[in-house]
């Protein structure tokens, strides 16, 4: 290898000096390996060119159909946006029920159109909602205002009378404790739906709850020769507050006692099913159609034949907050005849 790398050497000062042109030369090395010592610069320099050539080209194309994808995207998202807003004009001119169109992309403005529109719905409910229960408390309300005012306007005209006076004043305040006991039970359910009864939550037992609202209610079923009776386990936990769960199974019985068949019976029963703590009051009345099962806990809402009994429609609604505050359903189910009401709770926190 010494003379081949010697020759090699020795061959390098005989090319000119910073020349553009360098002849590509081989040595056979001993071993008969063949070593590249250059090529023609001219045609290195053209090859570079041809590199940058086709650098700025693709610099080009990149720009190029990045512009083109930003219009397009923009224009896209200009369009998209433009629809939502349309649809906005159009509900603040027309009312709630616009819906935001749908591509079928199923893409993130699909998705935004589509959460939109479940807000739109859910809008469009609360305000039927509103509405439904302002026609309601006009509806309640109005009976013991007129009869009110009836009265006052007859006692203006009238002599003075001691005793009549005084039954005037005594059902006037009758119908006063109505009235305020309907805002009252108003702003409790208020109070329980934004869960700020917590603080009182215990492990109690369904069973002596249940027991003391059949005690309790026991004459009352008497009045109209209701049989009312209370059976299941002997002892029931669940992790909720005892004023509330009192109240709900009181507005559960209560209107099974109203509504239930006139000598029938009511039964309040607590049970451990699989884990879940269930009390479930029974009666053999009319019922409740399926198709109203869901409208009965709306506040007011009463059924027809109910129009013409004592109460004012906020005692399911109590039952629902109730409910929700201590995560536990509420099922309804045909007792054939009558109607069965349930409270599913989850088990008690020990």
């Amino acid at each position: 290898m010494g003379d081949g790398w010697t020759e090699f050497r020795t061959s390098l000062p005989a090319l000119p000096s910073g020349t553009a042109l360098v002849r590509a030369v081989t040595k056979t090395l001993p071993g008969g390996d063949r070593l590249l010592v250059g090529r023609d610069i001219s045609d290195l320099d053209g090859f570079m060119a041809q590199i940058r050539a086709a650098g700025i080209a693709v610099v080009v194309l990149i720009i190029g159909l990045a512009a083109a994808a930003s219009i397009g995207v923009t224009r896209r998202t200009v369009g998209r946006i433009e629809s939502i807003n349309a649809t906005s004009r159009a509900i603040m001119l027309s009312g709630l029920d616009q819906r935001i169109p749908l591509h079928g992309s199923h893409d993130e403005w699909d998705r935004v159109a589509e959460n939109l529109n479940l807000m739109l719905d859910r809008i469009q409910t609360l305000m039927g909602d509103v509405k439904q229960v302002s026609e309601n408390i006009a509806h309640d309300l109005r009976t013991p205002l007129t009869r009110m005012r009836g009265r006052l306007e007859k006692a203006y005209h009238a002599p003075r009378n001691g005793e009549g006076d005084a039954a005037l004043i005594g059902d006037t305040i009758a119908d006063l404790d109505a009235v305020l006991g309907m805002f009252a039970s108003i702003t409790r359910i208020s109070e329980i739906e934004t869960r700020a009864r917590k603080g009182a939550f215990r492990t109690v037992n369904l069973v002596e709850i249940a027991g003391e609202v059949v005690e309790l209610y026991d004459a009352a079923a008497e009045e109209v020769t209701t049989h009312l009776d209370l059976a299941g386990d002997p002892a029931v936990l669940v992790t909720g507050d005892r004023d509330l769960l009192f109240d709900a199974i009181a507005n559960l019985v209560d209107n099974a006692i109203k509504h239930g068949r006139p000598g029938g019976r009511v039964t309040v029963t607590c049970d451990n099913d699989e884990g879940e703590a269930v009390i479930s009051v029974a009666d053999d009345g009319p019922g409740i159609p399926a198709e109203q099962h869901d409208r009965v806990f709306k506040r007011f809402y009463r059924l027809e034949q109910s129009r013409y009994t004592p109460g004012n429609g906020l005692g399911l609604s109590l039952v629902a907050a109730v409910a929700s505050l201590h995560g536990a359903r509420i099922e309804l189910r045909d007792n054939a005849p009558g109607l069965l009401c349930r409270l599913v709770f989850p088990p008690a926190e020990v």
